[in-house]
């Protein structure tokens, strides 16, 4: 098995697509707070044709363009870069420069642009294109996500919630296993572990299953090998809304077998394991924006049986200056003793 038949691309553009504002939580948070997430968002992959300055632009990028509204009601662009084969490629801060300016003269909207750095070059970090001549300076300065960064913090992956540790952890293990199938099919089903006893509703499951399959290909003896072990995992896990997931290859399949699952009466477990990650995103975005969360606020958190109220919680914790007024907002609605 060798990496030139590792498809990245696809499957990062789905999964950034279908879950597009918990990738820029995860990776460029600073994106995220400035973003009115209750306003639809869009993506305009036709926007790219346009933005493309010659042929070649592309071919080795992941690139999506999406038109979102900020929270001071102004509408802007925000463009993704995601290099994943690993080349080197001097002209990639040019690239970046280039998209940027041409979407600002088309739209006179605030651009921002975001890159992650997917290949395995240690030293290749691309994070600005600038020139001068005559007086005068162009420069654009843009976030950079270097996933090999990761690697040394694996133990942050394994805790975080947020799927795009998954999608992170799938992706540097199948860039390490690329020579080494076995390795591959133990990692795979690992990840695949994780990835349902975290409590993730069905969407996130479904999409990130078939991110984990897609990129973490494996010959056909093995790859029947892992429908195995995935089949007597669930016959032991208490988490049976997965039955019939080794039809992983078929869509359909997997959605009837989880549709079937939850019919049995798994239900109410995973509305649990749902409203426990939602808990924990909140706190999460609260220690990222203020350090340490105060023992009440987590106690309140915990106590929340609501998914909207929780919902509501997590967007307002994004904007709101000190974890003081948060605790006003929690005393208006905790529940009372």
């Amino acid at each position: 098995m060798t990496e030139q038949f590792t498809d990245y691309d696809s499957p990062w553009k789905e999964v950034i697509e279908s879950f597009f504002p918990r990738f820029l939580e995860y990776f460029f948070l600073d994106a995220y707070v400035v973003i009115d997430w209750e306003r639809d968002y869009e993506f305009l992959d036709t926007e790219l044709q346009q933005l493309e300055p010659d042929a070649e632009i592309g071919k080795r990028l992941v690139d999506k363009v999406a038109k979102v509204w900020l929270l001071d009601g102004e509408e802007a662009w925000v463009l993704i870069h995601v290099e994943v084969q690993g080349q080197y490629d001097s002209n990639f801060a040019e690239r970046m420069y280039t998209y940027n300016y041409r979407l600002f003269d088309r739209h006179k909207k605030q651009v921002i642009s975001l890159a992650v750095l997917a290949d395995e070059s240690e030293s290749w970090r691309p994070s600005s294109y600038n020139y001068q001549l005559g007086g005068c300076r162009v420069s654009l300065e843009f976030p950079v996500a270097k996933l090999l960064d990761y690697e040394a913090d694996w133990e942050s992956l394994e805790q975080s919630t947020n799927p795009f540790s998954i999608v992170v952890m799938a992706h540097l293990r199948t860039k390490a296993t690329n020579r080494n199938p076995e390795s591959r099919l133990q990692w795979k089903l690992s990840l695949v572990r994780i990835l349902f006893e975290r409590g993730y509703d069905r969407e996130y499951i479904l999409g990130l299953f078939r991110f984990i399959d897609w990129v973490m290909v494996l010959p056909e003896e093995l790859a029947n090998n892992f429908k195995r072990e995935l089949r007597s995992y669930e016959e032991v896990n208490i988490m049976r809304y997965v039955t019939s997931i080794e039809r992983l290859a078929k869509a359909e399949g997997i959605q009837e077998g989880i549709e079937q699952g939850i019919q049995e009466g798994i239900q109410e477990g995973i509305e649990q394991g749902i409203l426990q990650t939602s808990r924990e995103n909140l706190i999460e975005v609260l220690e990222t924006r203020f350090g340490e969360v105060p023992s009440s606020i987590v106690e309140v958190v915990n106590q929340i049986e609501e998914s909207a109220v929780l919902k509501m919680l997590h967007k307002r914790a994004i904007a709101i200056p000190s974890t003081a007024e948060f605790q006003q907002i929690l005393s208006s609605i905790a529940p009372q003793e």
